[in-house]
């Protein structure tokens, strides 16, 4: 796990596909992940397969030319539109 992006407003977090289960001898997840967390709505989206390959084409991007804050808040903004998972706390 690592985190990508934390504001007032939202938490990106890149989920990695070696990290282990609690039992420390399989692989948790498969493949790249991110999670994006919305503070405002106290909602979460994971994306995955395509969905991740878009966000980390558009993390690249971001890395050429550097965005604004504006214009990150802007596009997760867009991605905390599919959030349907409530946020809990563990």
């Amino acid at each position: 796990m690592h985190m990508l992006y934390d504001s007032d407003a939202f938490v990106v977090v890149q989920m990695q596909p070696d990290a282990l289960s609690e039992s420390g001898s399989q692989p948790h997840l498969t493949r790249q992940g991110f999670e994006i967390v919305d503070k405002r709505s106290n909602k979460e989206v994971y994306l995955d397969g395509s969905w991740a390959e878009a966000f980390q084409r558009q993390i690249h991007a971001w890395q050429v030319k550097t965005p604004t804050q504006e214009e990150v808040e802007a596009t997760l903004d867009g991605y905390a539109e599919l959030a349907q998972n409530p946020l809990f706390i563990h």
